[in-house]
């Protein structure tokens, strides 16, 4: 069939030097992209990106812009070379980038918000702070399970944040619940328990506070209804309206994000190539994982771009949802 879903990644997938050599290959990205962003965030971007230091980078107001740019670096290279997604969808900030993609968005309107949502969850974050943490081996029902144990033992919050795999769940919360919650998996035969370097909790209850506020930036912004087809991760089910992008974007910060449900839902609709369009390679390996017979690509370096484009050079059948 050979459709393609382009999947972006979020928080966690920074690292120091993403971007750059996709810059040297193609050094007009600077002026069009780079060196815009500074200007609009009055942040050297660009730098941070770069060249680090990684401490600054993994600051969320930093980091999300950072990931989110050079995510839409990354499929302004791919669609250069003619390379046109059946799909697209984003995991958690990725879904930002997901809809530049898919139209729905300006690249310069999606990378403000973005630096504002990084600035409201680490408002949050330094009110009540906050981790992620990561259970390999349970399936969700036994971690939802003792998140509700963890939650009673410590009267802090922890609760589900994404369903990444079928025995890949992460939790989100205040720092002594989580650590509860890891010290229960444990104990109940989890293969694997760690916390997240993320800064902060995401997805759970505690950022209900800022969705008013970010909820209010999206109205000022200019949404379009997609020009292809995109898949919310907050709901697993295809983007149609503009109005339907600004509620799945706004409920990002209380919404688990479904990974699970939302790659089996483009393999269901026909997609059988991933691309992580990004840096890192965490989408990559899940989509191998939940889809073990289809073709995966990464994006994270020159040379991996260069083999997926190679991989996919004949255009795609364009995606499409039934009813």
């Amino acid at each position: 069939m050979n459709t393609t879903a382009f999947v972006f990644p979020g928080q966690g997938s920074q690292r120091v030097g993403m971007g750059r050599a996709l810059v040297e290959r193609r050094p007009e990205l600077l002026d069009s992209y780079y060196r815009v962003a500074d200007e609009i965030l009055g942040l050297p971007l660009t730098e941070l990106c770069f060249e680090g230091p990684a401490d600054e980078l993994r600051a969320m107001p930093v980091t999300q812009p950072a990931v989110f740019l050079t995510s839409v670096v990354a499929h302004e290279v791919l669609r250069g070379h003619g390379v046109v997604p059946g799909f697209v969808a984003g995991h958690s900030l990725g879904e930002f980038a997901a809809m530049v993609a898919a139209g729905v968005l300006d690249w310069t309107d999606g990378l403000r918000l973005v630096r504002l949502r990084g600035e409201l969850m680490d408002s949050v974050n330094r009110s009540v702070p906050g981790c992620l943490g990561a259970v390999v081996g349970l399936v969700l029902a036994d971690v939802e399970d003792l998140c509700v144990r963890a939650a009673a033992d410590t009267g802090e919050v922890v609760e589900i944040a994404n369903h990444n795999h079928h025995r890949q769940v992460v939790v989100s919360g205040q720092r002594g619940g989580v650590a509860r919650l890891l010290a229960l998996a444990e104990q109940a035969g989890a293969e694997r328990v760690l916390t997240l370097d993320i800064g902060g909790p995401a997805h759970c209850s505690l950022l209900s506070g800022i969705e008013e506020e970010f909820g209010q930036a999206i109205e000022g912004t200019v949404l379009r209804d997609p020009e292809l087809p995109v898949l919310s991760a907050v709901t697993a089910a295809p983007v149609r309206t503009a109005q339907e992008a600004a509620t799945c974007l706004r409920r990002q910060f209380t919404s688990r994000v479904l990974w699970t449900d939302t790659v089996e839902a483009l393999a269901a609709a026909g997609a059988d190539r991933f691309v992580e369009v990004g840096p890192g390679k965490a989408l990559s390996v899940l989509c191998g994982r939940l889809c073990p017979e289809a073709e995966v690509h990464r994006t994270g370096d020159a040379e991996r771009l260069d083999r997926a484009v190679e991989a996919l050079g004949v255009r795609d059948r364009r995606g499409a949802w039934a009813g």
